[in-house]
């Protein structure tokens, strides 16, 4: 690190031709050896990655409880992170059950999951649930970010009619509520999601035609700014310069090629611009975009729904060629719950993908993971009887600890959210239907 008087700008961009490009945190930002202080440590960021449909929970569960469990089958590939891990069971979203509204167990699961309020029951325009608790987040803190927040998902869905028994397409198409009333519809398109990072959108049409006409790159349209930049700075930040900037334009190269393959599929099969063919490079996709998200402090909240409620997807590339849900209702046959375990297996590697990208990308004086906390997990357990109770679920990174624990029956999942807020310094008496922090996660380990 080049010792010097002058800072650079948390909040210095490189601009050119309609983009404008974030930078990552890099020393120059912060006083001489600030990243040993407080006053430099990084900001804490809060994601949610969201699975439908249930879990084969056999497989989920470990066997024991504490930091020496064995990692059960769907888990297996997150070993490598066992020290970042949590595996909470117990946790439950009573307002998910019925109550006495009847079926609609999996608009229930999504809106619930963030939220611990029950959903009116309607399939008009009055919907009503709660404020989500990454809503909460960004309305506390994302004054201090471009974006409040950001919201992806890797399956399109209407935000209208009813889809699952007289309940709001709203409520299974979406995790995060603005206000009870306004969902935050999840953007399932990468290049859609990447100019809104990347200002690209501001365009005006000629200049956009005649990018996408010459193919450049975005990274083409800053490199004066870069280069004025690089000359500025010292060996360890041009060094996280370029490694940022290359990983820009691979997630850039990697929708492009997504998009010339899309113009090989038949008309009748609708899929947005760069949406890869395999779910693997979707979601992949989709993660690194919230990863540069975070890695540049454009945002410190993501939700990210790796199916909506009720998906019928199909994993051809893990031979799987049934519905997702109605694989869910097995009605105990072997081979059915065997495809669901391999489903949810294949959900978790690409989450396992995540925190190693986390994992790997340098943050202060630690990395991201250090300074991220990552929900996983799912509204339902059991997706055969559409169960509420002991759902899946799991916090990675942020410090909290690693190990499994077990909690009673019936403990509100918005303990956990209590939790996370705090430790975002996020001060709330309560959210939803939450009876005060989960033991054990109100201090870092």
């Amino acid at each position: 690190m080049i010792l010097t008087n002058k800072r650079l700008s948390r909040r210095t961009l490189l601009r050119g031709l309609g983009a404008a490009i974030a930078l990552p945190m890099l020393d120059a930002m912060t006083p001489a050896f600030a990243a040993t202080t407080k006053t430099g440590a990084p900001p804490m960021r809060l994601a949610f990655a969201y699975v439908p449909n249930g879990i084969v929970m056999n497989q989920w569960t470990p066997s024991a409880e504490g930091a020496a469990f064995e990692m059960p089958r769907i888990l297996r590939s997150l070993e490598t992170y066992r020290e970042n891990l949590l595996v909470l069971s117990g946790l439950t979203q009573n307002a998910g059950r019925p109550l006495g509204d009847g079926p609609g167990d999996h608009a229930r699961a999504a809106s619930t999951f963030l939220t611990g309020v029950h959903p009116k029951k309607t399939a008009g325009a009055d919907i009503h649930v709660g404020v989500s608790v990454d809503q909460v987040a960004a309305q506390n803190i994302g004054h201090a970010t471009k974006f409040a927040s950001i919201e992806l998902a890797c399956e399109d869905g209407r935000m209208t009619g009813s889809c699952d028994s007289g309940y709001s397409c709203a409520y299974s198409n979406s995790i995060s509520w603005r206000t009870p009333s306004t969902p935050m519809p999840p953007e399932v398109n990468p290049r859609a999601a990447f100019e809104r990072l990347f200002g690209a959108q501001i365009e005006s049409p000629d200049a956009r035609t005649r990018r996408e006409r010459y193919e450049k790159s975005i990274l083409d349209f800053v490199l004066d700014d870069t280069r004025q930049l690089n000359s500025k700075l010292g060996p360890t930040d041009r060094r996280k310069m370029d490694e940022y900037l290359s990983s820009v334009r691979e997630i850039e190269r990697r929708i492009q090629m997504a998009e010339q393959d899309n113009q090989q599929i038949v008309p009748a099969m609708e899929k947005p611009d760069g949406v890869p063919a395999a779910f693997a490079d979707y979601a992949r996709l989709m993660f690194d975009l919230q990863l540069v998200a975070f890695q540049t402090d454009l945002t410190r909240v993501s939700t990210f729904m790796i199916g909506r409620e009720g998906s019928i997807r199909t994993y051809r590339e893990i031979g799987i060629s049934d519905g997702h849900h109605p694989l869910t209702h097995h009605r105990g046959n072997p081979d059915w719950i065997e495809k669901i375990t391999c489903i949810n297996t294949y959900h978790v590697e690409q989450f396992a993908y995540f925190l190693g990208r986390l994992k790997s990308t340098a943050d202060g004086d630690g990395t991201l993971l250090d300074h991220t906390m990552v929900v996983y997990g799912g509204g339902l357990s059991d997706g055969n009887n559409h169960t509420h109770g002991d759902l899946p679920v799991l916090v990675a990174g942020g410090g909290l600890g690693h190990g499994h624990l077990r909690y009673p029956a019936e403990t509100p999942m918005n303990n956990l959210h209590l939790v996370l807020l705090d430790r975002i310094g996020v001060k709330v008496e309560s959210l939803g239907d939450s009876r005060g922090e989960l033991d054990h996660l109100s201090e870092p380990a």
